[in-house]
């Protein structure tokens, strides 16, 4: 009895580490990722801030701040750990293409209703 009891310390202390070992490999990993992406920035780049606010990369020359055209003629100035993502143009191209879509296969409003069949 006395062994079982001398293994199951080990065991528990296993058990808890290599969870805890793969959580900071993952968290290593998302750091350097977006180290990665703060560093491939640069001008007329479309990105999203951590607020959610869509813009331009107008100026990525500075080290520890990037400008912003929020509006045409809206430049600001963030810091670069602001940045969440980069965005893809393609995505809101696509978005505005299916709202299109959607409004074009609407039924026009002078549409006869359609006739339904009621049998008693």
């Amino acid at each position: 009895m006395g062994n079982l009891s001398s293994l199951m310390f080990p065991l528990l202390l296993v058990l808890l580490a290599v969870p805890l070992f793969l959580s900071a490999r993952k968290q290593k990993r998302a750091a350097a990722e977006q180290q990665a992406l703060l560093k491939s920035l640069e001008p007329g780049d479309r990105v999203m801030t951590t607020s959610g606010l869509y813009a331009t990369v107008a100026d990525a020359s500075d080290d520890e701040t990037i400008d912003l055209e929020i509006a045409p003629g809206v430049v600001t100035t963030w810091l670069r750990p602001a940045i969440r993502e980069k965005v893809v143009a393609t995505d809101v191209e696509e978005t505005d293409a299916v709202v299109d879509d959607v409004v074009e296969d609407a039924p026009a409003a002078d549409a006869e209703p359609a006739q339904q069949d009621t049998k008693k």
